[in-house]
């Protein structure tokens, strides 16, 4: 799940860094529509030859950036810049003080940054100090891949779904063209990528697990089944989009077993007909999986449908099932525990300050994170997130089985 949860043992629902006073709301939804971009500084890299959708040599991608969208689990600061920001000790494992993200460190898209060889994505929505350079990260946390409504928004999501998302990017890249066919300043061939570089980029996907939690928190089980071939559709057309809009490699990660998150497991505490064999709650799995199965099925017609496109599929719900399962084997401690705040009997987000029976609460780090899978109840740490990232980014988890280092081609014929 991502960072909107509610507080369900107390009545109440938590609605996140959106619940602001309302005035501020209408405006917000605005202001995110218009929001620009700005750029300081990067270093340049050389040209690359598109020729028949092959961006490097015959062993290696030579991806010139990065375009990613999704939701908490991707975003790299654009839910911080746009709102409160977050603060430690969130980040302080890695940066040594907040970066944006809900991890004690990395994410999966800075190890997908880092194998590419590419410097860590800016969000768009940060005006300082970001630079574009190599790409920009689209992803805000709470986001979904559902249009934002009334019911939507009410349960605490981002207003800055998917189709949002896209907006910009249609903006980021109109902007960008424009700017270097006003004579491309040495300033925006240091901040902004190259336009011929828009359709040599790798465009990742990491989105959905809130939709399916909005289901869950507001459906029954048989009518959030009912509702995933509009989700599917919906993501089938933003991917249709970028194609449009010149995207050729795409990244595409399903989404994780959402029923061992500790959040759930705490607030959907599992009767032991419906707990699997690590502990987790057995049907918001087969929610997810299901979800995945025809989210696999989707990107399959659409290689058929986008003849120029290589979508490389990714089963990080696999990954993350494997860590969790074999968590002890591979390290960690208690895999349905987390390190930072906590939710169960007292609410105590992770780095912020909570009442607890008329006592001032900070909702601290454990002592040593790189033992724990989730830093904050809905999120992995840093350590996960590297395991994770180790085992998904050679292909072993991929529909085409393809490294992410060869994904800007198609695999050869069996």
């Amino acid at each position: 799940m991502d960072q909107w949860v509610r507080s369900i043992n107390l009545g109440r629902r938590w609605r996140g860094p959106w619940a602001l006073p309302k005035p501020v709301e209408a405006v917000a939804v605005v202001v995110f529509l218009a929001v620009g971009f700005s750029a300081f500084v990067a270093i340049g890299r050389r040209g690359r030859t598109l020729g028949q959708i092959t961006f490097g040599d015959s062993t290696h991608c030579d991806f010139p950036a990065i375009f990613n969208f999704g939701d908490s689990n991707s975003d790299t600061g654009g839910q911080s810049a746009a709102f409160h920001r977050l603060l430690s000790p969130n980040g302080d494992t890695f940066f040594g003080k907040p970066s944006g993200r809900y991890c004690d460190g990395l994410i999966l898209v800075d190890f997908i940054a880092e194998k590419l060889g590419l410097p860590y994505l800016n969000a768009y929505l940060d005006s300082i100090g970001t630079n574009f350079r190599h790409g920009a990260n689209f992803a805000t946390s709470g986001s979904t891949i559902q249009p934002v409504d009334a019911k939507i928004y009410g349960m605490g999501f981002s207003p800055i779904s998917l189709d949002i998302q896209l907006l910009q990017f249609e903006q980021f890249k109109a902007r960008t063209i424009e700017l270097y066919k006003e004579g491309g300043s040495s300033y925006i061939k240091s901040s902004l990528p190259r336009p011929e570089e828009f359709s040599k980029a790798l465009y990742t996907l990491d989105i959905g697990q809130n939709d399916l939690h909005g289901g869950l928190w507001s459906m029954t089980e048989k009518e959030i089944l009912a509702s995933i071939p509009y989700i599917i559709n919906r993501f089938s057309q933003a991917v249709e989009k970028l194609y449009q809009l010149g995207g050729r490699a795409f990244w595409i990660h399903n989404t994780g077993p959402i029923g061992c998150l500790p959040y759930a497991v705490t607030y959907y505490a599992p009767k032991p007909e419906n707990r699997d064999q690590s502990g987790c709650v057995k049907s918001h799995n087969e929610v997810a999986e299901e979800f995945n199965g025809q989210l696999q099925e989707r990107v399959s017609q659409l290689r058929a449908q986008l003849p120029d496109a290589i979508l490389t599929y990714v089963d990080v719900f696999s990954a993350k099932y494997s860590l969790i399962s074999q968590a002890k084997k591979l390290g960690f401690a208690n895999p349905l525990g987390s390190c930072c705040g906590g939710f169960g009997k007292d609410d105590v987000e992770c780095g912020k300050k909570a009442m607890v029976n008329g006592t001032e609460v900070f909702g601290a780090s454990c002592s040593n994170p790189s033992v724990y899978i989730s830093w904050d109840s809905i999120h992995y740490s840093h350590a996960a997130n590297k395991w994770v990232a180790n085992q998904v980014l050679t292909g072993n988890f991929s529909d085409s089985p393809v490294p992410i280092t060869k994904s800007c081609r198609k695999p050869d014929p069996l």
